[in-house]
């Protein structure tokens, strides 16, 4: 039976539900691919193939989600904090 490589450049990211939900996320040089596998019990529930050349696209979309998140929570606390003077 042949045996599958795995790839060197991967993580897994755990889902704050539990119930072994995870995200993988696994680099294919070969192929120029990312794949984001979810898992459930141990259990691939689905795939999705990235090509490498929309990685960037993918970055620039969660940058500026953490961005808007870091700018509104910053907001809250000045709201919040009392006005010195």
């Amino acid at each position: 039976m042949a045996q599958q490589r795995t790839p060197r450049t991967g993580a897994v990211f755990l889902d704050p539900r539990g119930e072994d939900r995870s995200l993988r996320v696994t680099w294919h040089q070969e192929s120029l691919l990312v794949v984001l596998s979810l898992w459930r019990d141990n259990v691939c529930a689905g795939t999705f193939r990235l090509a490498a050349d929309e990685v960037p696209d993918l970055i620039a979309l969660l940058r500026r989600g953490l961005d808007d998140a870091y700018d509104a929570a910053r907001e809250r606390v000045e709201r919040s904090s009392p006005q010195a003077g």
